[in-house]
Parts: structure tokens; sequence; C-alpha cells
């Protein structure tokens, strides 16, 4: 299997603290569309398998249509690529989001609930997306892995790890999890 993952992309976040320099907040989103529109190019001439989207694509209060859009319209220059996408905690499933209003190329598969499982012959995808800008927990550290001897691939978006923050998840990397998804 072939995959690319990205995550954290904000599309069109103000980038305030960028403003010190005339119009760098500008030329950082513009820089943005340019790197994504490389992202897609490499997954069509790899022939990549999936493109991962690991949340925060984009930042929900900013987002303009015209920006899916044009995400969306890349999405279909790949179209023998499955896209999974996995909101964050700034671009959360929630009702009248893009990913609940907008019709997405066939070829896109979000993520809208707190657990999802995409099953393939070889591997198993679960997905943990974000339903509310702010999540106590995750069903992660509590999962149980339906096929152990496939191979098991997670994709969310939370520190793992990491100091805790009240606006994102964590996840410890007990032994289980650690076993399962990173082969440690």
């Amino acid at each position: 299997m072939k995959f690319v993952h990205i995550a954290d992309m904000h599309f069109d976040q103000p980038f305030s603290g960028l403003n010190a320099i005339e119009n760098l907040s500008n030329i950082r989103r513009l820089e943005q569309r340019k790197i994504f529109k490389k992202i897609i190019h490499y997954c069509k001439e790899n022939k990549v398998d999936y493109l991962l989207i690991a949340g925060d694509f984009y930042a929900h209060e900013y987002v303009r249509k015209s920006t899916i859009e044009y995400v969306n319209q890349l999405f279909q220059e790949i179209s023998n690529t499955k896209i999974l996408i996995v909101p964050g905690n700034h671009d959360p499933y929630i009702k009248g989001s893009y990913y609940e209003m907008f019709s997405w190329s066939e070829n896109v598969h979000i993520c809208k609930s707190n657990l999802e499982i995409i099953e393939d012959s070889k591997y198993d995808i679960y997905m943990s997306g974000f339903t509310d800008f702010h999540m106590e927990q995750s069903p992660i550290e509590t999962l149980l892995i339906k096929h152990p001897n496939k191979m098991n691939i997670l994709i969310t978006h939370c520190d793992l790890n990491g100091a805790k923050d009240e606006n994102r998840i964590f996840i410890s990397a007990n032994k289980r999890v650690k076993n399962e998804f990173f082969g440690v």
C-alpha cells in the first residue's frame, strides 16, 4: 500500500501573527495552495493508494467556499487515490460544516464520528475524528482491534505522549497501543 499522510494544513487560517510583515499572511496562504497542489501531483505521479489527512485541514471559522472548491477540484484529479479525512479540533465534523454540507469528490471519505473502521483484505484503517471543537476523551486507548493479524493503521488528530491541552486529545501510547499500532 502506498500512502501519503498530511495534517494541519489549516487552509484559510488568518495567520494574524504574520501581519507584522506586510502581506506575509496572504503569501503564507498562497504557499499552502502551492504545496497542496504539489502533494496532489505527487499522489498522481506515484499512483498513491491513499491520501490520509489527519485533522485541521481547514480553519472552520475562516475557510471560504472557494478554498473548499479548490481542494475538491484537486481531489478529483487523483480519482484513483482514496482520500481519508479525519477532522481535528479546528475543523470538526459538526452540523453545517463543509464536511457535512459540501458535495465532495467520490474518492473522499470523511470520518463522521469518534471512530470509524475501513476494512480492506490486507489492513484495517481506524479513523478517530473530532465531532466538536473540544473532546474530553478519545476511543483509541480502549479500542479493541478487530483483526490483530492484519496491518492496522490509525488516523487521528492528537498529541501522543505529549503535554495535555484542553483543546486537543491526548493519547498515552501504552504497551497495548504501541504493540497494535506501532509494532513496538
